[in-house]
């Protein structure tokens, strides 16, 4: 299952009641939970993308973009914004996400053949510019389980970003650092023509996640 901004599981009762506790008051008093209130997003994590896109530059106006592990739908909600009536976006998710204007919804696990079909199917064929992967495994609180998990999904990500963009396409994706980065990272960089990371001050500080932002992909 896919999630976002997911809290670790504790090892006891009284601990994971403890620890969703203080989840939840740090979450309430998160400055940008309480913006993405203020103005209309569905999660603070539009404003990892936004920071992201002012230093990169990646989604333009016109764009087709496919917003992997999108529920509840704030990276779809902006890229929609950032596209505008002549782009398109195609989001997915294992869990269910609420209609979005203009944005495409297929739900299913995107680590089965029939979703990822099925994705392809929404694409309708067409050539993408951008490819964004928010995804993350619900989190054990053990990195040697966690960390294979994540990595999987980033592959698959990477995977279908590398066969469905168009040359000079564009790759956007969270991943955490750990076991299988490094050789990850090498990976992609053959790809594609610039691949930068990036920790956006939305992300939480103690988390591992950074993202990577990969653009130019090379033809062929």
């Amino acid at each position: 299952m896919f999630t976002r901004d997911v809290a670790g599981q504790g090892a006891g009762m009284g601990k994971k009641k403890g620890s969703s506790r203080a989840w939840l008051k740090e979450h309430h008093d998160d400055i940008y939970v309480q913006r993405a209130q203020q103005e209309g997003y569905r999660s603070r994590a539009v404003y990892k993308l936004m920071e992201i896109n002012e230093k990169d530059r990646i989604i333009r106006s016109g764009m087709s973009v496919l917003d992997l592990g999108s529920a509840p739908g704030g990276w779809s909600q902006i890229a929609a914004e950032m596209v505008g009536d002549r782009g398109r976006v195609v989001a997915s998710d294992i869990l269910p996400m609420d209609a979005l204007p203009d944005v495409t919804f297929v739900q299913g696990d995107f680590t089965e053949q029939e979703t990822y079909d099925r994705v392809l199917v929404a694409l309708g064929g067409q050539p993408l510019d951008v490819v964004l992967s928010d995804m993350a495994p619900n989190m054990s609180g053990m990195p040697e389980v966690d960390q294979p998990r994540a990595m999987y999904l980033v592959e698959l990500a990477t995977e279908l970003a590398i066969n469905s963009l168009s040359p000079g396409g564009a790759f956007i994706t969270k991943v955490f650092q750990g076991e299988g980065f490094e050789d990850w990272f090498r990976q992609i960089r053959i790809h594609f023509g610039r691949v930068v990371s990036r920790k956006p001050k939305a992300s939480r500080p103690r988390s591992r996640e950074i993202y990577v932002v990969a653009s130019g992909l090379k033809a062929g």
